[in-house]
């Protein structure tokens, strides 16, 4: 293409979860710990979760099948598809490549892309290769697709509450209602054992919690730093909290997020002068000495300045947690599931203009911080109003869901557990109460290849 691409961003979204969830109410007192360690604690409600009948296959067939039908893109529009997922089934195979499978009968095969894998980091990278590709000399005009999809599991004990399932499908091209600022996104990869996942006959991951939970401040406090000095640099403008209408994290659980906001504020503070320190966080005068590398676990920094920004934690981070506190952890698809959980609480009215913070992060490790302005038209026929009102059928679905008594949800990990990578293999779970639309595993044949089948769309041809 001769010219630069305007306004390159999210055009649509699309989001897929399992029909079934455990409440974590009713799993603290299955696990017998105490009252609240999930639900105050943690910050989580219910926790969605797969059994034999669903892998990272079928999860991404079916949010791509279902954002094609619900935005009426034809296959032919896709020019790029990118999958980011650490949920690994195959060393070799790329879920891309399976999910060409919709494509193929149309006669399509000319499509970029295949899989990024790097913890929770992976469908940032898928995203931002498809922003990329967006605007560099090989687009040819056509959409890019990024996937983000996950199955989030762990071993029984304190870990297993933050599990989580979903997938998340964002349509990239020109001429965005959510357009991602150029030239000022700032990332931070190193190298750290704090999750990691070396057995592949396993579905469990190997966790430091305490280290995991350093890293990844250590890093939101690199990516912002950076960030803000991009911004002064570029715009001549100093950047705290302030700058942003809404600011979104990578979410493990919630309180982790709550206390993400609250260093975003610790950051800011320790930038000012010792002006700007008198004069706007006098309650705060006592940390003026702090060092952020000494404060990951500092308890008196972290409620002072947790009570602090609680104002600015309801306003601007609390709306995107629907998602994250009512299905979990969804890894790669986490921070998108924020930014739906956003859209869906806001009206277009409310979103138009609106500048929104992002915070992705991956484990081993890799992190970036960039911001997405929302575009000021929101008329009946804009882009915006198309796309927020195209997610009005995420809140109903998440009503619709079944209730799973805590023995069975450990039963069904017990069994995902035993058959991980059996072959040959047919699942045993029913699916009965699986989502219009969802398509599942029918059986995997002795030599590991893997078949689907779809539970029929609704009449009107959504899901």
């Amino acid at each position: 293409m001769s010219s630069w691409p305007e306004d390159v961003g999210i055009l649509a979204l699309e989001i897929v979860f399992p029909s079934q969830y455990v409440d974590q109410t009713e799993l603290e007192q299955f696990d017998g710990v105490s009252a609240g360690k999930y639900t105050i604690g943690l910050g989580q409600k219910k926790m969605g979760f797969c059994s034999d009948r669903e892998d990272i296959n079928s999860l991404c067939l079916t949010v791509v099948q279902k954002l094609l039908e619900r935005h009426n893109i034809k296959p032919s529009e896709i020019g790029r598809l990118e999958v980011g997922t650490e949920t690994i089934i195959d060393k070799s195979k790329s879920v891309k490549t399976v999910l060409m499978q919709l494509f193929e009968p149309h006669g399509v095969t000319d499509i970029e892309g295949i899989d990024t894998t790097n913890a929770c980091y992976g469908g940032t990278a898928a995203l931002f290769n498809s922003i990329a590709w967006v605007e560099s000399s090989a687009w040819n005009g056509r959409y890019a697709l990024a996937v983000a999809g996950d199955i989030a599991i762990y071993a029984k004990g304190p870990a297993r509450p933050t599990g989580g399932v979903g997938a998340i499908a964002m349509l990239i091209g020109p001429n965005a209602p959510l357009v991602f600022d150029r030239g000022i996104r700032a990332t931070y990869v190193k190298h750290a054992y704090d999750f990691y996942k070396p057995d592949l006959t396993s579905e469990y991951p190997v966790v430091d919690g305490k280290l995991s939970i350093q890293c990844y401040l250590n890093a939101l406090d690199q990516c912002y730093q950076q960030y803000c000095n991009k911004v002064s640099k570029k715009l001549n403008i100093q950047v705290d909290v302030n700058r942003f209408d809404a600011i979104l994290f990578h979410s493990p659980y919630g309180k982790l997020v709550q206390k993400s906001l609250a260093r975003l504020v610790l950051n800011d503070y320790v930038q000012s002068s010792e002006e700007e320190k008198t004069r706007k966080y006098p309650e705060l005068v006592k940390f003026n000495n702090v060092k952020l590398e000494e404060s990951y676990f500092d308890r008196d920094i972290e409620k002072a300045f947790l009570n602090y920004s609680k104002e600015t934690f309801d306003k601007k981070t609390s709306p995107s947690l629907l998602i994250a506190s009512q299905v979990g952890n969804m890894y790669t698809p986490s921070l998108y599931g924020g930014l739906i959980s956003l859209l869906i609480n806001k009206s277009a009215a409310e979103l138009a203009g609106q500048r929104i913070a992002m915070f992705s992060y991956g484990s081993g490790l890799a992190a970036s911080f960039f911001s997405i302005t929302v575009t000021q038209n929101c008329s009946p026929s804009s882009p915006l109003q198309k796309l927020v009102s195209n997610l009005n059928y995420v809140k109903p679905l998440l009503e619709l869901r079944q209730k799973i008594e805590p023995k069975k949800f450990e039963s069904t990990l017990e069994l995902r557990q035993k058959t991980c990578h059996s072959a040959p293999y047919e699942p045993i779970s029913s699916i009965e109460n699986f989502f219009p639309g969802t398509y599942y595993l029918i059986k995997i044949d002795e030599q590991h290849r893997r078949f689907y089948d779809r539970i029929p769309v609704l009449a009107n041809g959504h899901a």
